[in-house]
C-alpha cells in the first residue's frame, strides 16, 4: 500500500544528498564550538517558531524567548500558544539528550514515534489537545503518545485504516533503519521517510510536528555534520503551498509500468525527494552566508553603532544606549567562545568601573551570556537582536 519507501532510478538524488553532506559539514566549521552552541541554542525557537507556524500557529520568536523566561501572554489563547512553543523546545532538547545517551535510538521505530508525540502533546495545555469535524461538528481528545483509533482524511488524502497502523509502522520501522543505509544512504532515506510518516498520519493529530521533529531527529542520530546551524523546518514554512504540493505529489497512485512497483508514483516519491533537498540546500547556503565571520562581525559592529545613537523601537531593549565598545566584548566573545570577565574589560580599553557597567548591560540584555555570576561569558543571541545578527532568520 505505501510502496515504494526509497525512490529508484534517481541519481540526481544522491547528488543532491552528498551535495547537501558537503555544504552542511562545512557550515559547521565556521563557529568557535563554544559560539556555536549558543546560536544552535536559539535556532531551536526558530525551528519551535516555524514548524508551528506551518500549523498556522505563530508566535514570535520574541514571545517563545518572554515565555522561557515565564512572561506570559494575559489572553489566554496566546498563553496557550507560547506553552505549545514550550513544548515544542523542550522535545528538541529531548531528543538530543537522548540520542546523546542512546546513541543506537532507533528513529523509525514506533515505540520513539509514540515517544515524541507523548513529550510533545504530554505538554500542551488541555485547549491545544483537541481536534473537531467540520462536517459533523464532533470533538474528540488527542491522547499524547497514542496511536489514532479512527479513520482520518487530510485533503484528498484518506489515510490507512486505524486497525492496520501497526502493520504500516513495522513496515516503516523495518525498512528506515539508519544502520541499514550507507554513505549517503541515510540522507535520502529521511526524505522518503518524512514523506511516508506523513502518508501514514498515525496519530489524532500533530502528524505534521512529529513528522519534523522526527527528521531532526534522523538527522542528529546519523549524525549529519552542522545540522542544528541549520534546520528543515524553515525551508518548509517559507515554502507552505510548495510543501503541502509536494506531499500531495508523493501520494499519488501508480501511473504505469514505468512508475515503479508498488501501489504509489516512484516519480511522486522521487518528485517530494527533490522538494525536499531543494529546501535543506537553500538553508544550508542561507545559513552559510549569514554565518560568515567577517559578515557576522561586521553586523554586530552595525548593531552596536545603532543602539549607540538611538534608543531602537519595541521590542528592542529600552534601557541606555550601549558605548561603541560593546562591539569589542561581544566580537571577542564571539570569536574566543568563552572569556573571563576581567580579560573582557581590560581587552575593551575602558575604565574598570565603565567596563564591568558596560559587561553588566550586555549581560542584562543577553548579549552575553554566562552560567554563574562571576563566571566566563560567551556570545549570546537574542531574539531582540537576532535579525541584525542574521538578517531574514525570522522572516
Amino acid at each position: 500500500m505505501m510502496e515504494p519507501l526509497l525512490p529508484t532510478g534517481t541519481p540526481d538524488l544522491d547528488e543532491a544528498a552528498l551535495t547537501l553532506l558537503s555544504r552542511s559539514a562545512a557550515l559547521g566549521g565556521q563557529l568557535h564550538p563554544t559560539t556555536r552552541a549558543s546560536v544552535v541554542s536559539f535556532l531551536r525557537i526558530i525551528n519551535c517558531y516555524y514548524s508551528n507556524l506551518i500549523e498556522g500557529h505563530g508566535p514570535r520568536p520574541i514571545d517563545i524567548e518572554r515565555a522561557m523566561r515565564h512572561d506570559y501572554s494575559a489572553e489566554s489563547a496566546k498563553r496557550d500558544l507560547q506553552l505549545e512553543s514550550l513544548a515544542h523546545i523542550e522535545c528538541q532538547r529531548l531528543i538530543e539528550e537522548r540520542i546523546a545517551a542512546e546513541p543506537d535510538v532507533a528513529v523509525a521505530d514506533g515505540d520513539f514515534l509514540r515517544w515524541l508525540h507523548r513529550m510533545f502533546y504530554g505538554r500542551l495545555p488541555d485547549s491545544l489537545r483537541t481536534v473537531s469535524n467540520d462536517s459533523t461538528g464532533e470533538t474528540a481528545a488527542v491522547i499524547p503518545g497514542e496511536f489514532r483509533q479512527r479513520e482520518v482524511q487530510v485533503g484528498r488524502h484518506i489515510g490507512p485504516p486505524a486497525t492496520s497502523l501497526v502493520a504500516f509502522i513495522d513496515r516503516f520501522s523495518s525498512f528506515y533503519r539508519i544502520e541499514s543505509f550507507r554513505g549517503i544512504g541515510p540522507i535520502v532515506a529521511v526524505a522518503a521517510a518524512h514523506h511516508r510518516l506523513m502518508w501514514i498520519h498515525p496519530f489524532l493529530d500533530g502528524n505534521g510536528r512529529v513528522a519534523r521533529l522526527f527528521t531532526d531527529a534522523w538527522f542528529r542520530r546519523m549524525p549529519l555534520p552542522g545540522y542544528g546551524l541549520w534546520n528543515v523546518s524553515r525551508g518548509l514554512a517559507r515554502r507552505r503551498n510548495d510543501y503541502m504540493g509536494a506531499l500531495s505529489r508523493g501520494d499519488a497512485t501508480r501511473r504505469n509500468d514505468l512508475d515503479g512497483r508498488g501501489n504509489l508514483s516512484n516519480e511522486g516519491l522521487a518528485s517530494f525527494c527533490r522538494f525536499f533537498f531543494e529546501v535543506c540546500l537553500d538553508q544550508v547556503d542561507f545559513m552559510a552566508k549569514q554565518l560568515d565571520l567577517p559578515g557576522l562581525l561586521e553586523r554586530v559592529e552595525g548593531y552596536v553603532a545603532l543602539r549607540s545613537t538611538r534608543t531602537l523601537p519595541p521590542p528592542e531593549p529600552q534601557g541606555e544606549p550601549l558605548r561603541i565598545e560593546a562591539s569589542r566584548m561581544i566580537c571577542e566573545a564571539l570569536l574566543r567562545g568563552e572569556v573571563g570577565r576581567g580579560d573582557l574589560v581590560r581587552g575593551s580599553g575602558l575604565a574598570e568601573r565603565t567596563g564591568r557597567k558596560l559587561l553588566g548591560q550586555l549581560l542584562d540584555e543577553r548579549l552575553l551570556v554566562s552560567d554563574t555570576p562571576k563566571g566566563p561569558v560567551r556570545f549570546g543571541l537574542p531574539a531582540h537582536a537576532a535579525d541584525y545578527f542574521i538578517p531574514g532568520l525570522s522572516s
